[in-house]
């Protein structure tokens, strides 16, 4: 009976064959291919409208009035992103534009720098974060912005702006949303 053993001195080695790595290389990723962060990204910023401090700042205290606060949060997760938008306190039954801007508020309108692009030049919903929010008749309002693309370490929007205009979708002033009436910096 000494079969078995043999089989098994034959099997043996196969198994142990099967388990290692195969020495074939594996070809690298091409420079073009997509990358997907795997990392969740998570940015928000929230505050009350004052004259002063820019992590939440008003320009504009007839469109802003005095107590009008916002809040976002903008999270990426597998490739996709969605921001939230919370107002309370401005003008009831009117529409504002919002988007995420470059740089943090400043002192002055124009230190939230230009619309955050996830890449190229082009001004979108595609290819940028619009809020656009309609408050009620106490002023509140919410907006939500989905994008089939993930926010990247590196290369972060800073400020949401609320502007005086809704945000205008086409043709060659698409993107625009009149003057800055306040802005919220985000962390």
């Amino acid at each position: 009976m000494r079969r078995p053993a043999i089989l098994l001195s034959l099997f043996v080695p196969l198994l142990a064959a099967g388990c290692t790595q195969s020495a074939t290389p594996v070809a690298a990723p091409s420079p073009t291919a997509a990358v997907t962060p795997t990392a969740a990204v998570t940015l928000k910023g929230a505050g009350r409208f004052t004259d002063a401090d820019t992590a939440a700042i008003a320009y504009d205290r007839k469109l802003a009035p005095a107590g009008s606060q916002a809040s976002l949060t903008a999270e990426s997760i597998g490739g996709r992103t969605t921001s939230s938008l919370v107002v309370e306190g401005l003008l009831p039954k009117r529409t504002y534009g919002a988007h995420l801007h470059t740089n943090p508020c400043g002192a002055k309108p124009d230190d939230a720098g230009p619309h955050f692009q996830h890449h190229g030049k082009s001004a979108s919903a595609a290819n940028e974060v619009w809020l656009d929010v309609t408050t009620d008749a106490e002023g509140t309002g919410r907006a939500t912005a989905r994008n089939d693309w993930a926010l990247e370490p590196g290369h972060l929007p800073r400020a949401l702006v609320i502007h005086a205009q809704p945000t205008t979708s086409t043709g060659p002033s698409a993107g625009t949303a009149g003057s800055r009436v306040a802005c919220l910096t985000l962390n």
